[in-house]
């Protein structure tokens, strides 16, 4: 373990009734014009109303952007940059799943920039941003992104997916509110929820790994292991909303300060060639990712099956490690999502193009605690296609 730089949103309201803080957050900036970035079908079931009428009863000039897609293309991205630019806004506030508040922020700060947004694109682009931008308040909708609280922003690319980044990026203000979470249908529940607890896992087992990040990622880990079946099952337990809100939360603080790895970077090529959700694609390779690379970290896998409620106190590390993996597979199994690539309709013909994309994902994989070549990629697309988990 290295030394490690610590960031944080500067500003984060959470927990049940948050969202009152929303008029005071909006008071700091004064702004003349606000645009509020968010999915139609939040619109069309109330939520937007209620999130913008205590705006509107302030008499502050709301629009409302509901061109969001899921797994949003860098086209969409860019088609949002201009918008704000040429409506004038001043303010802006990402309201949704990780593709609103994704496009929110980035295109906050674009719309001050020169340029595309493909151009500021981490693999590909040329530009780097240089100032701020717009101000931005995100509000997740769903537990699972951790997005309000990052610098990134991830978009689809033709056979994969690219992220801006920069620490412009970080809302100015997040709310973390679980009360707005409640109509989340069962479906969404339990992908974004695999997701955060894929955040969490991946951050505990990086290589850049901190006694803080340690401490956030168990902590989201214990939150999401007790809630989230509940939460599918069960969508107005307000007891498990509540603890996945959190868990979201607190597992976006930790992988953004110690990174995901394996899982996601496999993950990026499923959203890109086959338009899986990002969720899905997380937790579809959850299992065999962490089978794969189980003996590189097998104190650590024990210590988050403890801290998914389990005693472990009469296993080895070994027996630990293999009761998560075996865990695993029965949670995505329990919550309904797929266990194999088949299940998403993925040919066999494909592992190799997926394989190709996945390499390119240096920066992701260069976390990982076990070192995954090409060699290795292939065999974990392989093994998550049979459905049999496999160890390097």
């Amino acid at each position: 373990m290295t030394d490690a730089k610590l960031v944080f949103t500067p500003l984060s309201y959470t927990g049940w009734g948050s969202l009152s803080h929303l008029v005071e957050e909006v008071e700091k900036h004064s702004p003349a014009r606000i645009l509020v970035v968010t999915d139609p079908v939040l619109q069309d079931i109330g939520i937007v109303e209620k999130v913008i009428s205590p705006l509107k009863n302030q008499k502050y000039e709301t629009d409302v952007y509901t061109k969001v897609v899921p797994e949003p293309p860098i086209a969409a991205g860019e088609s949002l940059v201009e918008y704000i630019r040429k409506g004038g806004y001043e303010l802006v506030i990402g309201l949704g799943g990780g593709s609103a508040l994704d496009m929110a922020k980035a295109a906050a700060v674009l719309a001050t920039h020169e340029g595309t947004a493909e151009s500021y694109l981490n693999l590909s682009g040329s530009r780097e941003i240089s100032s701020k931008g717009l101000p931005k308040i995100l509000i997740p909708t769903t537990a699972g992104t951790g997005s309000e609280v990052t610098n990134i922003a991830v978009f689809s690319l033709e056979n994969t997916k690219d992220v801006i980044t920069h620490d412009y990026l970080l809302a100015d203000a997040a709310i973390v509110d679980p009360e707005i979470t409640m109509s989340v249908p069962a479906k969404v529940t339990a992908a974004t929820g695999v997701d955060a607890l894929t955040h969490a896992m991946e951050a505990y087992i990086s290589k850049f790994a901190s006694p803080a990040t340690d401490a956030l990622a168990l902590h989201a880990i214990k939150l999401i292991g007790r809630s989230l079946v509940t939460a599918v099952k069960d969508g107005n337990d307000k007891e498990a909303r509540s603890d996945m809100s959190h868990g979201s939360y607190i597992a976006g603080l930790a992988f953004f300060n110690a990174g995901v790895a394996g899982v996601h970077a496999l993950a990026y090529p499923l959203g890109g060639q086959f338009h899986i959700a990002h969720g899905e694609s997380n937790a579809v390779l959850l299992p065999y990712v962490m089978s794969y690379i189980r003996k590189s970290c097998e104190r650590r896998m024990k210590e988050m099956y403890e801290a998914l409620g389990f005693d472990g106190r009469d296993l080895t590390d070994e027996e630990g490690s293999k009761k998560l993996i075996e865990t695993l597979e029965n949670l995505v199994e329990e919550v309904g999502i797929p266990k194999t690539l088949q299940g998403f309709n993925v040919p066999e013909s494909a592992l190799d193009s997926l394989t190709d994309d996945g390499v390119k994902q240096k920066r992701i994989l260069a976390r990982s605690p076990l070192t995954l070549e090409r060699e290795d990629i292939r065999k974990i697309y392989e093994s998550a296609f049979t459905g049999s988990t496999i160890e390097a």
